[in-house]
């Protein structure tokens, strides 16, 4: 029997198409790494919240029951809501 490489998601097939799709991802509990202007921040669910942070930087960490609560977090100077879909998403399940 041969083994198989299951090829890693591109950066297109990652990313959010549109708000609809990050919620999605969101209420099934996905995990996301996305790159927004030279800075990696990450999405994670902690303690039935949805924990929100610069990567590896907890003290930048916001935690939010809901999606919507999600996308008012500034990443930099833009709100997340404005720029899901076009955020580099590094890594992304669901």
């Amino acid at each position: 029997m041969k083994n198989s490489i299951i090829p890693a998601n591109t950066i297109d097939q990652n990313r959010f198409v549109t708000i609809s799709d990050f919620k999605t991802c969101m209420r099934y509990h996905g995990e996301t790494e996305f790159m927004w202007k030279g800075i990696t921040y990450s999405i994670t669910h902690y303690n039935g919240c949805i924990s929100i942070s610069h990567s590896r930087r907890q003290d930048t960490e916001m935690l939010k029951k809901t999606a919507d609560e999600i996308l008012e977090y500034m990443v930099g100077e833009d709100r997340l809501r404005d720029v899901i879909t076009q955020v580099t998403v590094l890594y992304r399940t669901i």
